[in-house]
């Protein structure tokens, strides 16, 4: 059925009609398929158990993509505040989709003298026409202001607590001050309580949904086979990063980094510094990442436990191997313009989100 929904939609596809491409990888030859195409600034995507998909769109719709080829709004999703990076950002459809039929949205909330990140918990219908029960499990520590470095990735650990990124909201001492989430992964159940065994249960002054900080931008994350999270996340001027994520570690933003203000001017005080984690991957020039998946394997062997990174700046995406990880190809593609997010299929393809064109994207091998 799950073929037969790609073919489907195809054929009724909307707008300037994008035709499949054929690329060599280090994997071999690749298929690469518009499966939804005419999206608006499209930020995430999500698979559901039938086979049907989810798509945010940063102006804050949320859309429905059924196997029959249809596609609609869906109704009762957060209000969000579109600023600048800001609006409908992460979906999360968790494990327990099936029982539960809840779904979770990061967003940019209004906070009344500005923006800050949010999630908020909701039940799809049958239909998927709407969202009920919507409910704000969390938001960060209001003071932030302006469009800029939101985060807001969303990924589920193996002992079902979420993991959510936060930026720095163009704040860089924020990223160092524990009194806030700004520049921090954040760990939560998920009706938004803390877990018992975060880092800084207790702790007067510090926000304890905290479970790393010192990150500027971190607007990709992911969860290997070993259960781990990491997170892609953008520099200044140089110096993105892969980390590893620690339980209560420091990853020194705006004290260390790899790169310079964008003004030419040396950030902090230089590349390391003890107590603070050193990034496994560092890049520079920027590719400005985003979206990041660790591929199974289970339909492309070669990629067996490979992490996927999209790039928005240099239009590809990075495959990282071996350990520690290291960038080992870039994926050019007409395809691959501004990559937002990059996930594997329920098909074992490489689905990624193009903002260039406008299109979800399939990877598969060439039969």
């Amino acid at each position: 059925m799950f073929f037969r929904f790609l073919s489907i939609f195809l054929a009724g596809a909307v707008a300037t009609i994008l035709r499949a491409e054929d690329i060599m990888t280090g994997a071999g030859k690749m298929t690469i398929e518009p499966i939804v195409q005419d999206l608006t600034t499209p930020w995430s995507f999500g698979f559901l158990p039938n086979g049907d998909l989810l798509i945010t769109e940063r102006e804050g719709a949320l859309l429905y993509v059924s196997a029959s080829g249809s596609r609609h709004i869906v109704s009762g999703t957060p209000k969000v505040a579109a600023n600048g990076q800001g609006g409908l950002l992460d979906v999360l459809v968790p494990r327990d989709f099936s029982a539960t039929r809840e779904i979770f949205l990061t967003y940019s909330a209004d906070q009344g003298a500005g923006e800050g990140t949010a999630v908020a918990r909701a039940v799809l219908t049958e239909d998927g026409k709407s969202l009920t029960d919507g409910t704000v499990i969390f938001e960060i520590e209001p003071g932030s202001r302006g469009g800029r470095h939101f985060g807001s990735r969303i990924v589920e650990g193996p002992k079902g607590f979420f993991y959510i990124t936060v930026g720095d909201r163009g704040d860089r001492p924020s990223a160092q001050d524990l009194s806030r989430h700004n520049g921090s992964v954040v760990r939560i159940a998920r009706d938004g309580s803390v877990p018992d065994d975060n880092p800084f249960v207790g702790q007067s002054g510090i926000q304890p949904e905290i479970w790393s900080y010192g990150h500027r931008n971190p607007q990709g994350a992911a969860v290997d086979a070993l259960g781990r999270i990491w997170v892609s996340e953008h520099g200044a001027r140089g110096g993105d990063e892969i980390n590893l994520i620690r339980k209560g570690a420091n990853y020194g933003w705006p004290v260390i980094a790899y790169g310079r203000h964008y003004s030419g001017e040396k950030i902090g005080e230089g590349t390391s510094k003890p107590g603070m984690e050193q990034p496994v991957h560092y890049w520079d020039p920027s590719i400005a990442p985003s979206g990041m998946v660790f591929h199974s394997g289970r339909k492309i062997p070669a990629w067996r436990g490979h992490a996927f990174v999209g790039s928005l700046k240099f239009d590809y995406i990075s495959r990282l191997a071996g350990s520690p990880l290291r960038e080992v190809e870039q994926i050019h593609a007409d395809a691959t313009t501004r990559i937002r997010d990059v996930r594997e299929g329920p098909d074992g393809g490489l689905w990624f989100l193009s903002i260039g064109n406008g299109t979800l994207f399939r990877m598969s091998l060439k039969d």
